[in-house]
Order: C-alpha cells, then sequence, then structure tokens
C-alpha cells in the first residue's frame, strides 16, 4: 500500500524537518538516553573493568574474574549504542518514506529490538549483580565504583529500553489502526440482472399487420366449367 501519510505515527512524507520538534519526540528523547546509558555501560568496562594484581601481571575481569561478565556488559552495551544510532537516523528520515511496507518494517524491526534488549539488559543486570556479589573488594578497590556504575546504569537501561518498546509498539498500533480505517473491501458488488428492452410489453401478443392466414380446405371443389 502506498503514499499512507501520517501511517504508523509519522507525519506525510515530503514535509519540512523541524529539528526542535523531532527532539521533543518521546521515543527520540528515550533513545537519547538509552545511547548514553549504553555509552557509559561500556566505556566503564572497558576503562576499568579488566585489572591485574602486582603477583600476577594477567589481566582479569573485576567481576569475580569472569570473563563472561566484561565482555557480555561490553558486547551489550556497544551494540545498544549502535542501534540507537541506526534508529535515530531511522526516526529522522522516517517522515521521509511514503512507502507505508516499509515504515512497518522499519517500526516491526523497533519494536522486535527493543524488546529483545529489555530482556538482555535485565539479565545483564542479573549476571553483573551476581558476580559483584561475589568479588572481592580489596582486588578491586580502585575499579569498584565503574563497576558499580555499570550496574547502576545497566539497571537503568532496563527501563529505558523498555520505553522505546511501549512507543514502538503505540506507532505499531497506530499503523494497523489507520490501514483497518482505510481498508477498502476489494469484493465486486452483486451485479443487477439485465432488464428488459423498454416499450416491450410481454403480456399480449399482436398479430403483425396485412398477415394472411390460409384457411384449410374442407374438402375438394372441382373447378367451374364455363
Amino acid at each position: 500500500m502506498e503514499g499512507g501519510g501520517g501511517a504508523y505515527g509519522a507525519a506525510k512524507s515530503g514535509g519540512a524537518f523541524d529539528l526542535v520538534r523531532f527532539v521533543q519526540q518521546p521515543q527520540v528523547l528515550a533513545r537519547i538516553v538509552s545511547a548514553i546509558f549504553a555509552l557509559i555501560v561500556f566505556a566503564c568496562l572497558v576503562g576499568d573493568g579488566y585489572i591485574s594484581l602486582p603477583e600476577n601481571p594477567h589481566l582479569f575481569c573485576v567481576f569475580n574474574h569472569n570473563e563472561d561478565a566484561c565482555r557480555y556488559g561490553i558486547g551489550i552495551g556497544v551494540l545498544a549504542f549502535l542501534a540507537c544510532i541506526f534508529f535515530f537516523m531511522v526516526d529522522v528520515y522516517f517522515p521521509q518514506i511514503s512507502n507505508t511496507t516499509d515504515r512497518k518494517y522499519l517500526v516491526l524491526a523497533d519494536l522486535g529490538f527493543s524488546g529483545l534488549w529489555t530482556f538482555l539488559w535485565f539479565i545483564g543486570f542479573c549476571f553483573l549483580t551476581n558476580q559483584w556479589s561475589w568479588t572481592r573488594i580489596d582486588e578491586v578497590y580502585i575499579q569498584a565504583d565503574s563497576a558499580r556504575a555499570a550496574i547502576t546504569f545497566s539497571f537503568f537501561s532496563i527501563f529505558s529500553w523498555g520505553l522505546l518498546l511501549t512507543f514502538a509498539y503505540k506507532r505499531y498500533k497506530m499503523g494497523v489502526e489507520d490501514f483497518a480505517q482505510s481498508y477498502v473491501d476489494p469484493t465486486p458488488e452483486v451485479s443487477t440482472p439485465y432488464s428488459s428492452y423498454p416499450n416491450i410489453s410481454h403480456d399480449s401478443y399482436q398479430q403483425p399487420p396485412f398477415t394472411h392466414v390460409a384457411e384449410a380446405p374442407e374438402g375438394y371443389q372441382p373447378p367451374p366449367v364455363y
């Protein structure tokens, strides 16, 4: 379906871009906040997530020496940050997209990714919190603040991505409702039978003029003799 202006929560395509109005949109604000939270998480883990002891120069993760904890936090943080940038650009060009099908797929991608990352941030928060509870603070005293910041902003990211999930679902629902309202049933109308030709009556039949009906002879009659 082409040209569904205003579909999926966006203005009609071809309008002028208003930066102030764009930034004030709830999903844009939530996306910016989510990007900042993701940046803080992976920056803390990359910068202070690995340390070494004087007796052992080998680097290990501050979360109970568990390399998977640091890798998980860095991985979801980097991907979340890149996804925020991607969907931010989608939000910028979304009103310029005139194809309703393309809008639908973009909204579904936003909906699916936001739901997945809400779940992954929840797993990450639980994972980092569990590993931190088993960590010896005397070994990571200097890096403790960065580790706590990673845990804290992982927790905040659950709610920021939950908001993105909510906004994406509302946009998808708006698109479905707009489609249902503008949908026209293509079923053709039932054709009426052909009417009889006007001015012709089938009630009575009239014999055409100048028509001679021959009478059947009752018997043989000889011709006259003159």
